[in-house]
């Protein structure tokens, strides 16, 4: 009689223990279910992220010296290397920062602040153009610049077109 009083006992034991691990396995189950769930939206989510990171970048790419062949063989015809010719340019562009404060060679609008006028980025384009920022530390417009090389290997600049941005503030 105690024997089977003994194993009933045991018996209930183990089903309850059972029961209380299985339940705890199935609590586990759910809350990785929901993680594999988070991590699979947000995997679809980067991968449109990066789908429009890409078009982004090709899009980018479309007006970029370096990826235009039509330009790059242009210099190449001419002699350049394309390698050493945009860094050129671009310190080129820069220098033009070092200018007296109210008489920036390319910038058309005159400081409205302490600082000076000052080229912040450029982009070329192609053989032909550039697009630059330029701001004074609080305002800030956009350039449209047309560059060319001249026989005597030169560097020349000719705005085409600028505009400031209206601070609101």
């Amino acid at each position: 009689m105690y024997l089977f009083i003994f194993t009933l006992l045991f018996v209930v034991f183990q089903y309850v223990n059972s029961k209380k691990i299985l339940e705890e396995y199935e609590s586990k189950i759910s809350t990785y279910e929901e993680k594999v769930s988070t991590l699979e939206q947000n995997l679809v989510d980067n991968q449109e992220m990066i789908a429009q990171l890409e078009e982004r970048t090709f899009n980018m790419a479309q007006f970029s010296l370096e990826d235009s062949d039509a330009a790059m063989t242009y210099f190449e015809d001419q002699g350049y290397r394309i390698s050493d010719l945009v860094p050129f340019i671009k310190d080129q562009l820069y220098e033009t920062n070092f200018a007296e404060r109210d008489n920036h060679p390319i910038v058309p609008y005159a400081p409205m602040t302490d600082g000076k006028m000052m080229i912040d980025a450029i982009r070329i384009l192609n053989h032909k153009w550039i697009i630059a920022n330029f701001s004074d530390g609080k305002y800030w417009g956009e350039l449209l610049i047309s560059y060319e090389i001249t026989a005597e290997k030169e560097l020349k600049f000719e705005l085409i077109k600028s505009f400031l941005y209206v601070s609101n503030i």
